[in-house]
């Protein structure tokens, strides 16, 4: 029941060692540090430390008799009036710090754009970059893939991803690779999809590489599969021309 308790104790804001000495002197009552520290399995110096901090929140009082101090254990009552403290307190930081918000934002704002820059490992990392894509809340995403390498990895993405991809109305448009040829319409409405094919060995690129809002993803599917999300309107910016440019003269550079 101790351990049970004491991880309650843990949850509503008391430390380890405060929810120790405290439910030490709800079982022993009025009592002498050194009993209370030797109850909570804590040395007398911590022992100490702790009743303060717990004086201070309203769970402990004193009381001395004879020559002896001793700590008591406030009801357990007490708790809840901390918890109410503590919201008020969390109520008042938060009005102060919606205040100062934006002020902060154009503090970090004033530096320029920095590049966000996330890792993903395995089959799963690469679904998370998929999961990241669908709920970005984009209309339109690019990309540049070997067709080849993503069904290696990933056999059911048409039945995964796409089904989603068209449910939350993202359109794509698509430059890929495949070793049985064009498996793609060009014009696809119902799967929101324009694609154009080169042939494996006119565009021997292994991976993938996505463009969507102000993100790119780059997806390696050789040796450890992984992958990068790059957050940056510049760098999406030019990944994005690069596509364009790619796009408008495909069948002039790939005939």
């Amino acid at each position: 029941m101790w351990v049970n308790l004491l991880e309650h104790l843990k949850n509503i804001g008391l430390s380890d060692n405060e929810a120790k000495v405290y439910m030490a002197m709800l079982e022993l009552g009025p009592s002498p540090v050194v009993e209370i520290a030797r109850k909570a399995e804590v040395n007398r110096p911590t022992a100490y430390v702790q009743i303060e901090s717990l004086k201070k929140n309203g769970l402990v009082s004193t009381q001395t008799k004879g020559k002896k101090q001793l700590y008591i254990a406030e009801s357990p009552e007490h708790l809840e009036d901390m918890l109410d403290r503590k919201l008020r307190e969390v109520s008042v930081s938060k009005e102060e710090f919606s205040g100062v918000l934006p002020d902060l934002i154009s503090l970090y704002q004033s530096a320029g754009h920095r590049p966000t820059v996330r890792f993903f490992e395995g089959k799963s990392g690469i679904t998370q970059i998929q999961s990241l894509l669908l709920k970005s809340g984009v209309k339109e995403v690019l990309g540049i893939t070997a067709l080849d390498d993503v069904l290696k990895i990933l056999p059911k993405h048409s039945e995964n991803y796409t089904p989603e991809r068209v449910k939350k109305g993202i359109r794509s448009r698509l430059i890929y690779s495949y070793s049985d040829g064009p498996t793609l319409k060009e014009q696809d409405e119902r799967m929101l999809r324009e694609s154009k094919f080169i042939q494996p060995e006119k565009m021997p690129f292994k991976g993938d590489i996505t463009i969507y809002g102000n993100n790119v993803a780059i997806t390696s599917f050789e040796g450890n599969v992984s992958g990068v999300v790059i957050e940056h309107p510049e760098i999406a910016k030019s990944f994005r021309q690069f596509f364009e440019f790619l796009w408008q003269q495909s069948d002039n550079l790939f005939k």
